[in-house]
């Protein structure tokens, strides 16, 4: 297992994260979409994991109403201190007025939620789960500074922001003296590739680390899915993040020949082209079953080639969008002498 610094802090977070929103009771509305493990099975998977050297576990307040805190602190247990928990703040299983959203009321009330349902008294990183379009950032930023000083928090991160609200919220930190985000944790995989449009290189001209959820986009990149017939599993009732199917077979054909090719299964091949990939720091893996977060661990030894990832670069490829498609110019050209070369 590698270990990356988390952007500029001093903290090192290992390449594949563990995700927990499958740590849920079967008879959970939350289980019954995505599936669950139950206390044991979240308990074997921690210990798989620490095994394999993972030191971050992904969490947040909304995952099965609170019970994903509950069940990772209690599979950790005394090894809490060997472990960097991540959890997140936004979402409430209540629907009060001054419920959802990231006010310091919200704020300061959803923390200490996660404090006693996770046993701990401090989280590692805790991270904004969407941008707020209701309570202006600078209030956000000055409570998530507080809970750093009060010692409750040690880093703070945000997740599923824009491009722009990335920038924003650095730049006001910046001014303010507040405290950094020192991460983003987004979507990202071989058929979600939208975030290198921005997001990517915001995150990287800042210093920011990245956490990429829904690496295998929602299971379709899991290998039981075909042109043929897609086979029962999370998509079928939950079919999350959306997928351009047609480039989505393509993606999986290619996939298969170099997964055949190196003896590795599918998903260990999509999960490595992530390792792969500049910008990004550490790949949450998650699992419903024991022997699928056995296999996704293999992906942190498979090494890909050149040809291999401009293979699998080539075939999932979008289309640039504008400003992408205009061809940069250096000092002493003009668009004329450019365009005259390409024709």
């Amino acid at each position: 297992m590698k270990y990356k610094p988390l952007g500029k802090t001093g903290l090192y977070v290992s390449e594949l994260t563990l995700g927990t929103m499958t740590f849920a009771n079967e008879d959970s509305a939350f289980g019954q979409t995505l599936g669950a493990t139950g206390q044991d099975l979240a308990t074997r998977m921690v210990d798989l994991a620490l095994e394999a050297g993972i030191n971050i576990f992904d969490t947040a307040n909304m995952y099965s109403d609170g019970v994903s805190e509950i069940m990772l602190g209690k599979a950790l247990g005394a090894r809490r201190k060997d472990a960097i928990i991540a959890t997140k703040v936004y979402f409430s299983g209540t629907a009060g007025p001054n419920d959802l959203g990231t006010s310091r009321l919200a704020i300061m009330r959803e923390v200490e939620g996660s404090l006693k349902r996770l046993g701990t008294d401090w989280i590692d990183l805790y991270q904004v789960h969407s941008f707020d379009p209701t309570t202006p950032l600078e209030e956000t930023l000055r409570a998530l500074d507080d809970l750093v000083r009060q010692g409750k928090v040690r880093y703070v991160g945000l997740s599923n922001f824009a491009a722009w609200q990335i920038a924003k919220a650095d730049g006001l930190a910046r001014q303010m003296g507040t405290e950094r985000f020192c991460s983003v944790q987004a979507y990202y995989s071989l058929v979600g590739r939208e975030l290198e449009r921005e997001i990517i290189p915001a995150a990287m001209d800042l210093g920011l680390g990245t956490l990429i959820w829904s690496p295998l986009a929602g299971g379709f990149l899991s290998g039981k899915y075909t042109r043929d017939g897609e086979a029962a599993g999370r998509r079928v009732s939950f079919d999350f993040p959306p997928v351009d199917k047609k480039r989505g077979y393509d993606v999986l054909d290619t996939l298969r020949e170099i997964a055949a090719a190196k003896g590795a299964s599918v998903p260990q091949i999509a999960l490595a082209w992530l390792l792969h990939k500049p910008g990004v720091t550490s790949v949450i893996v998650g699992a419903r079953k024991e022997e699928q977060l056995i296999d996704n661990l293999g992906a942190a030894a498979i090494s890909l080639s050149d040809e291999e990832m401009a293979r699998l670069d080539a075939v999932s490829a979008l289309a640039p969008e504008y400003p992408h498609f205009m061809a940069p110019l250096q000092r002493g050209e003009s668009l004329y002498s450019q365009l005259a070369g390409d024709q």
